[in-house]
């Protein structure tokens, strides 16, 4: 089986998971549910429609069942934020629903233009660096778009207990993951010079 079935599935049905919760703790007049449901659950079924769209290499590889009912579980951790604001009934103030809507819409910006940018360069381009675009702002702009979209979810949670998967999968994955690509990078042409331009992350940060 491909990984993606096991990714896009879990991300695909957030939105249901969000709305169970919600059911369930019966949170119906609570504006912060409400907008995390827009929020997280439309990114979920923007991310299953991308893959059919402009797919990832990364995610579509096969894999063994195991290890995809692990990944499913592993992404499951990041419904933390819905199940917090529903169990505690948090509400949060319309400057913190504002900064995690612009948070979001920026982070959803950056990933889908870069993966799209991606999937169109190595189709015209196989085996050349990346280094303008979304890719001069950025070595690993993906991430930091994601970075910033489960950010603003957490911040909906108003606790720090929100922020563990984030940490967790920044720690876990999204580093060794970048570690990896750099090794892969470094074997192309330019890639010093793309390296001392372009930081690492946060865009024209470090």
């Amino acid at each position: 089986m491909k990984l993606n079935y096991f990714i896009d599935s879990n991300k695909g049905i957030t939105f249901l998971v969000i709305l169970g919760l919600m059911a369930y703790f019966d949170r119906w007049d609570n504006p912060t549910a409400w907008v995390y449901l827009a929020l997280h659950g439309t990114y979920g079924l923007l991310w299953a429609m991308k893959t059919h769209l402009f797919p990832d290499a990364n995610w579509t590889r096969k894999t063994s069942l195991w290890f995809g009912l692990i990944s499913w579980a592993a992404l499951s951790l990041y419904w933390l934020p819905a199940v917090l604001i529903t169990w505690r009934d948090v509400r949060a103030p319309l400057w913190l629903l504002a900064l995690a809507v612009s948070l979001n819409i920026f982070g959803v910006f950056f990933v889908f233009t870069a993966d799209m940018q991606k999937f169109t360069a190595l189709k015209l381009r196989p085996g050349e660096l990346i280094t303008d675009g979304m890719f001069g702002l950025s070595r690993n702009i993906n991430y930091f778009g994601e970075f910033l979209i489960y950010f603003a979810f957490a911040l909906l949670a108003m606790t720090w207990l929100a922020f563990v998967p984030l940490l967790l999968f920044v720690i876990f994955l999204w580093i060794p993951n970048m570690i990896r690509k750099e090794k892969v990078l470094a074997s192309l042409p330019g890639y010093e010079a793309y390296r001392k331009k372009v930081k690492a992350f946060f865009p024209f940060l470090f």
